[in-house]
């Protein structure tokens, strides 16, 4: 069974029926260069927040939470009144930086993004990405976790953090899905009220071994857990987090799995409002489908 924190209000981000079905549009640098496989023009900053404001827009009336950047979009989308009724409103509150090769190669808890203001603004939680490596000491994770988690709580916001397991700075071989479940191992029980977790073995191969790896992460984890879509094939993430929540998932927040293939459309706008909703409305039915088995 999935482990909840007494004391925790997650109502916010979740569904009727206890899941989480959260959007994510919070992508950076990255989502720039998915729009630059698609055009020679040079893809500007007002480009990825006409995307993201869109997105949440025509995304968030059926999705539980929407999560966003500070850098490009949270702003816009709160001041456009993008964000459907009762969707929860998460702000990214990490600073990406480009590192060991990697367009982020390094993450820190990103200043500008005040708590207070964004509660204000009507966030009711935040995230934290954070990188595990395995020729990477504990201790800075941990302590960046732990002050993430502070902030969070005296300000009234939930936590959320999303360790993702990377290879070695050093670039020797490592096997980056046992850290998977060693990132969980290590931080799964610092407080956050919320994990966001790399869906092991990229949802590809055996079932088996997925199931027995998600099983381990909610072994790990003592608060609600939920997937990440980054780096599972599109066709293969609603299986992904049916097999997640049947061995203590409660959700995903995803965003590449639900917009990706909109990017670069003749009308991107259109293909949000067609296969973008159905994707995220079959996803919140397997997440609906999921809890209700368990009552």
């Amino acid at each position: 069974m999935a482990h909840v924190r007494a004391g925790t209000d997650l109502s916010p981000l979740q569904r009727s029926g206890g899941g989480f079905a959260m959007l994510a549009v919070d992508q950076r640098e990255a989502m720039r260069n998915m729009f630059a496989e698609h055009t020679a023009e040079p893809v500007t900053d007002q480009d990825l927040q006409d995307f993201k404001v869109a997105a949440a827009r025509i995304l968030t009336p059926y999705a539980s939470a929407v999560l966003v950047d500070k850098q490009f979009a949270f702003d816009a989308v709160v001041d456009q009144h993008a964000v459907a009724d009762g969707c929860g409103l998460i702000a990214a509150a990490d600073h990406f930086e480009s590192a060991n090769g990697e367009l982020v190669g390094r993450v820190t808890i990103d200043p500008q993004v005040v708590p207070a203001r964004v509660k204000e603004q009507g966030a009711v939680a935040l995230k934290l990405l954070v990188l595990w490596r395995e020729d990477e000491p504990a201790g800075p994770r941990v302590s960046m976790v732990e002050q993430f988690v502070d902030l969070c709580r005296n300000t009234g916001l939930i936590s959320i953090i999303e360790p993702v397991s990377r290879g070695r700075a050093d670039r020797r071989p490592s096997d980056t899905e046992a850290g998977v479940l060693a990132a969980a191992r290590e931080l799964g029980r610092l407080g956050a009220d919320l994990y966001k977790a790399e869906v092991p073995l990229k949802g590809q191969g055996d079932q088996a071994e997925i199931r027995r790896r998600c099983a381990e992460i909610t072994a790990a984890v003592d608060s609600p857990w939920v997937v990440l879509s980054s780096g599972v094939p599109q066709d293969l993430f609603p299986e992904a987090v049916r097999t997640a929540m049947s061995e203590g998932a409660n959700g995903f927040l995803a965003g590449r799995a639900v917009w990706a293939s909109c990017i670069g459309a003749a009308d991107v706008e259109q293909q949000l409002r067609e296969a973008a909703v159905q994707r995220l409305q079959n996803l919140a039915a397997i997440v609906d489908e999921q809890m209700a088995a368990r009552t």
